[in-house]
């Protein structure tokens, strides 16, 4: 038990210390070391704690590190995995608290912190194609991605709005229309 929640922190552990720039920054290397690399999840299990992450209060990447790793070994598990992707942050914060604001005002300093903002966008953008692709398979999904897309861009609606009239649609397409969640798969077919 204990070597398997070993594996488990130094996993996360792994993945906090390789990602810059907050949550969706990790989507990808989530994806790699827990869906490649570990096979701890399938691609759908991953997108669906994604979105349970995203509509959870907190990180997302801390939230879908606490499913997995209390998929894979209980609470205790949950605990460790969490523990794991954030550890590496608070070291490496606790040392930079104390010298950030003695270099932040130095122009080298200013422009790596752009190129890392760009960076980030890339990767996060990523991260979104990759999990459209496994999201997005038919015409009613294309009608959810693009309505709460539209809201999104032209409102100012909470996000959760957005999550809770995804997740009606989601239920009346199947109730009332007897639409049947497609994986990517069969739409291959």
């Amino acid at each position: 038990m204990f070597k398997k929640l070993l594996e488990l922190f130094f996993t996360f552990a792994k993945v906090g210390v390789m990602t810059f720039g907050g949550g969706y920054a990790m989507l990808p290397i989530l994806q790699r070391e827990v869906v490649e690399n570990k096979g701890w999840a399938t691609e759908e299990e991953l997108a669906d704690y994604f979105a349970i992450g995203q509509c959870t209060p907190g990180v997302i990447a801390v939230n879908t590190a606490t499913f997995i790793g209390r998929k894979k070994d209980g609470v205790l598990g949950g605990i460790v995995a969490t523990f794991g992707v954030v550890f590496p942050s608070i070291v490496i914060i606790s040392l930079l608290a104390g010298v950030i604001t003695q270099f932040s005002e130095l122009s080298w300093v200013k422009d790596a912190f752009a190129g890392i903002r760009v960076c980030v966008c890339v990767l996060i953008a990523n991260a979104v194609v990759k999990l459209g692709k496994k999201s997005i398979v038919d015409p009613w999904t294309w009608g959810i991605f693009l309505l709460i897309a539209a809201g999104a861009i032209f409102t100012k609606c909470s996000p959760v709005v957005f999550v809770l009239c995804a997740g009606v649609a989601g239920v009346v397409l199947r109730v009332l229309c007897g639409v049947e969640p497609k994986k990517k798969e069969e739409t291959a077919k």
